[in-house]
């Protein structure tokens, strides 16, 4: 493994404009571990009783992800504890080695540029949630931005298991993937027996029209083209309960908290712009900021060490990705990127997010309706927003928006935001 790093001397430096309310959706997601995980920022690499040996660097995590002879996502602590008791054994989650290469092969064609652009146009298409936001904004309305987009997410979860995206669907779908997500806990290993026995079930029920297309073999479906492809029953049940299940929340957490971060720092209409360019770079640094993946779990297949920390078989590495992906500071897509850092949050090596294309197809389809609604010159303005409690990522539960011809208003508002920088750096 990597020699650790020099330690770093603490700078006090003022937070970032969006800092505080950052801290606030990550706090009010999880009291707890959030605040645990902060503590051993400093630190490359620390061992904490109960929890495991916790990996602050992004250069060192980037290492454990890559070394698959010492660190597996199956094993005591690792993914697998959590997932194979509700999805099966046959999930990219809880997979390594020849067979998690087999399956990733067989489900990359449904993750293509095309597939997925496909994939989202249906489910939008059907659901029409997307082109009412930019009808709603452009009449004056005020909008929930954090519902809208959890219907986007609930049409295409209904895409995904073959229903219609009809609004009591998009709802069912989207109360039972969040029933399951919001069991889980970064300070625990996994689900209690109970918890298992409720996830199950509703599983279940979510995937039970993905079985039906399953077994019709309608290539126009998504779990048909798995047939298609090649794949078990078990393992395209699987792969849709993965995908339902960890693509959810990220899509519900990240845009409403992209859209305010750019609203307190003054980026609205730069990140609505026409410009492919600049709004990727916005992206990315958004991703970078709110880390969709607070945190990766692996488990130790042979003594070896992390950053001068020995660990044996059988340890726990917690990769805390909100310590390496925020270390370099506060929302800034002019500032170059660290190699070590670069797509961290969606993780590296064989283990890299597959879904990766979908869920940035999905925030492009909300941006561009955010665009169209904004296209007489007036700029989408953050009003009033709540964080949400009680979730697996870090989210808010409302974030109201409106239209505005203000540019002043984010300006005023990145102000405001400087203005709160020392408490938000006191709450980090």
């Amino acid at each position: 493994m990597r020699a650790a790093p020099a330690p770093r001397r603490a700078v006090l430096r003022a937070a970032a404009p969006e800092g505080l309310w950052e801290e606030r959706v990550q706090r009010s997601a999880h009291p707890i571990a959030y605040p645990a995980l902060r503590s051993a920022r400093h630190r490359p690499a620390v061992r904490v009783p109960r929890v495991g040996v916790v990996v602050s660097d992004a250069a060192l995590a980037r290492d454990v992800l890559l070394d698959l002879d010492h660190f597996s996502k199956v094993g005591p602590g690792a993914p697998s504890d959590l997932w194979t008791p509700v999805l099966g054994p046959s999930v990219l989650l809880n997979m390594e080695g020849p067979e998690h290469a087999a399956l990733r092969r067989a489900l990359g064609p449904l993750f293509s540029p095309r597939a997925v652009r496909e994939l989202v146009a249906a489910g939008h298409g059907r659901a029409g949630v997307l082109p009412e936001l930019t009808r709603r904004l452009g009449a004056g309305e005020t909008v929930d931005l954090a519902a809208v987009v959890t219907a986007q997410a609930g049409a295409v979860i209904c895409t995904m298991v073959g229903l219609p995206p009809t609004d009591d669907a998009v709802r069912s779908a989207m109360v039972a993937a969040q029933t399951v997500t919001g069991m889980v806990r970064l300070h625990r290993h996994g689900l209690t027996r109970s918890q298992t026995v409720r996830a199950r079930s509703v599983l279940e029920r979510l995937t039970a029209p993905a079985r039906a297309a399953y077994r019709a073999g309608d290539p126009a479906t998504v779990p048909g083209r798995m047939r298609e492809l090649g794949l078990s029953e078990r393992e395209a049940m699987g792969a849709v309960g993965a995908f339902v299940l960890t693509g959810t929340e990220t899509i519900q957490s990240f845009v409403p908290r992209l859209v305010a971060i750019a609203h307190d720092t003054g980026w609205t209409r730069r990140l609505l712009a026409d410009d492919a360019g600049l709004r990727r770079r916005a992206v990315e640094e958004g991703l970078r900021v709110t880390v969709p993946t607070p945190a990766m779990l692996r488990s130790v297949r042979a003594d070896t060490s992390v950053g001068g920390v020995p660990v044996h078989a059988g340890d726990r590495v917690v990769i805390a990705t909100v310590n390496c992906c925020r270390a370099p500071g506060g929302f800034d897509p002019a500032r170059p990127v660290d190699p070590a850092v670069r797509h961290l949050w969606f993780g590296a090596g064989p283990h890299f997010c597959l879904g990766m294309p979908l869920a940035l197809a999905q925030v492009d389809g909300v941006l561009d309706a955010l665009a169209a609604g904004a296209a007489d010159g007036r700029l989408p303005v953050v009003g009033r927003r709540r964080a949400a409690r009680g979730v697996l990522v870090p989210a808010y539960r409302s974030l109201e928006l409106s239209l505005s011809v203000a540019e002043q208003d984010a300006d005023r508002w990145a102000v405001a935001g400087a203005g709160c920088s020392r408490t938000a750096e006191e709450a980090a």
